[in-house]
């Protein structure tokens, strides 16, 4: 297997050298590993320094029609004929095969990716936690017998859509892979799946760990490549039967549009500008790390990332004050160094974060706190220094717009109803949370958020396997995550017998 070097740096310390155990510049199609039917590649940096990890292949139409055929030929074949129990043997075997990989794959998002080391390791072990849920749920997925006219029997059958594409992001590859392309598979789907071009390392080794493991050969497909091509290509394939995307808005219009041509169903988990509402007699102390955290993991680079903070007037300043410390407590550097924070993306992202902080700063918005950048930051470094806004108005860009980096704004409120309209005023709907020991507040609150999960006293949307995921409005449609995706990846079929 070939062998591919990547440099990481670290502050304070040597740079250290990590081979990246395969040839990242190929693409899989029905059990092989090839180039490109162009023969291109396409660069992949690491965001921590901006120097080169390696080169991926960039696939395009000719690799998708040619994966989406050795994804048929599966259907007919090998994976076809496997039970919904054989399947799920073989999911359940690829996870523990994930485990045993914990310490590679943590690396290669770090790199890939800019999170610290100890995010990508919760990544890769929610990974194997997906697997293990749909491994087990495999054969769980049953029909019906209905009731219906005498002389019938009617009874209702689930059954795999067939060929199912899957594009991923790049913020959470390894998490995504498994919601999406886990749950498509423990339902007898084959499947084709465009990694994101920014980050892919982690779904190759993924792809690579799956076959070692025991997954027939076409079951899964991948290929690498701009979206504008590779992902344009599976979007409007005519042998694909189910889209599923993790993006942005805008994007997931293009997607929808393409699929709509076909007539085929599409699940969109797309933005979000998520709130935290923290009532007047909520328990700080408990509120205070989620508050933070849900707005900086991953450098704010989350879907449900809590970038909007609203708080009941009474306890404003304490939650600012609060949270201010720990922004100037936040350590930042490069993702291997594996401190609390570490770049984004690409110097790309880093330009539009910077934009955002540019439009708080002309329009007069007051910063109640700021990350530190240390001095000694790698030059070539996507980093941005983390942001708290003080009091934001509920109509700014700021409150509305979603930034997707780390930026969180303060809104004060009064009362409840005041809470709900400045909670659902913007155009998402993804995730929330509320605070507050208020049983019935709870309830109400619950009930009266236009969103896809609300979370009380917690703020979870990153964790639970088993909780169905989604958003409404421009945060998308349909769910992914716990036994609900499951129905999301089939089909109803309905028999009606007439026996006399």
């Amino acid at each position: 297997m070939a062998h591919h070097r990547a440099v990481a740096q670290e502050n304070n310390v040597a740079a250290t050298r990590f081979e990246i155990p395969f040839d990242p510049g190929t693409v899989l199609v029905g059990g092989a590993w090839r180039a490109p039917a162009g023969g291109q590649t396409l660069a992949l940096e690491n965001p921590s320094d901006g120097s080169v990890l390696a080169r991926i292949a960039r696939g395009g139409a000719a690799d998708i029609d040619a994966a989406v055929t050795a994804a048929q030929a599966a259907l007919a074949g090998d994976w076809g004929r496997l039970t919904a129990a054989e399947r799920g043997r073989v999911l359940a075997a690829i996870g523990r095969k994930v485990l045993d990989n914990v310490e590679l794959l943590a690396m290669l998002e770090a790199l890939d990716v800019g999170k610290p080391l100890k995010q990508g390791r919760a990544d890769a072990i929610a990974l194997a936690r997906y697997l293990e849920f749909y491994g087990g749920a495999a054969d769980k997925v049953h029909g019906e017998t209905l009731p219906f006219q005498n002389g019938y029997t009617a009874m209702t059958l689930r059954e795999p859509h067939g060929v199912t594409g899957h594009i991923v992001p790049w913020n959470y590859p390894m998490q995504i892979v498994g919601r999406s392309v886990g749950a498509a598979l423990a339902m007898g789907n084959a499947c084709v799946l465009k990694p994101a071009e920014e980050a892919c390392l982690t779904v190759l080794a993924f792809a690579r760990i799956a076959m070692e493991a025991g997954l027939p050969a076409g079951a899964l497909n991948v290929v690498p490549g701009l979206g504008e091509e590779a992902g344009a290509a599976l979007s409007a394939h005519p042998g694909i039967h189910h889209i599923s995307f993790t993006g942005s808005v805008a994007t997931g219009r293009l997607i929808q549009s393409a699929a709509a041509q076909n007539a085929v169903p599409v699940t969109l988990e797309l933005g979000g500008k998520s709130p935290q509402v923290v009532f007047a007699d909520a328990d700080l102390d408990a509120a205070l790390p989620f508050l933070v955290n849900a707005g900086l993991q991953n450098a704010g680079q989350t879907c449900s990332a809590a970038s909007r903070i609203l708080v009941e007037r009474p306890v404003f300043e304490a939650v600012r004050d609060r949270m201010a410390e720990r922004y100037r407590a936040l350590r930042i550097g490069p993702a291997v160094a594996d401190l609390d924070m570490g770049p984004l993306i690409s110097k790309r992202q880093q330009q539009v974060v910077e934009h955002f902080l540019a439009i708080g700063r002309d329009s007069g918005l007051r910063i109640a706190a700021q990350g530190e950048l240390p001095a000694d930051l790698p030059r070539g470094g996507a980093y941005v220094r983390p942001t708290l806004f003080d009091d934001v108005p509920a109509d700014h860009a700021l409150a509305q717009q979603e930034i997707f980096g780390p930026v969180q704004v303060l809104i004060a409120f009064d009362g409840e109803a005041q809470a709900l309209h400045i909670a659902n005023g913007t155009a998402f709907g993804l995730v929330a949370g509320v605070w507050t020991r208020d049983g019935g507040r709870q309830m109400r609150m619950a009930r009266a958020l236009k969103c896809g999960q609300v979370f009380i006293n917690n703020y979870g949307a990153g964790g639970g396997v088993e909780l169905p995921f989604g958003g409404v409005r421009h945060s998308g449609h349909g769910r992914e995550k716990g036994f609900e995706a499951l129905y999301g990846f089939s089909t109803l079929k309905t028999v009606a017998i007439h026996h006399g």
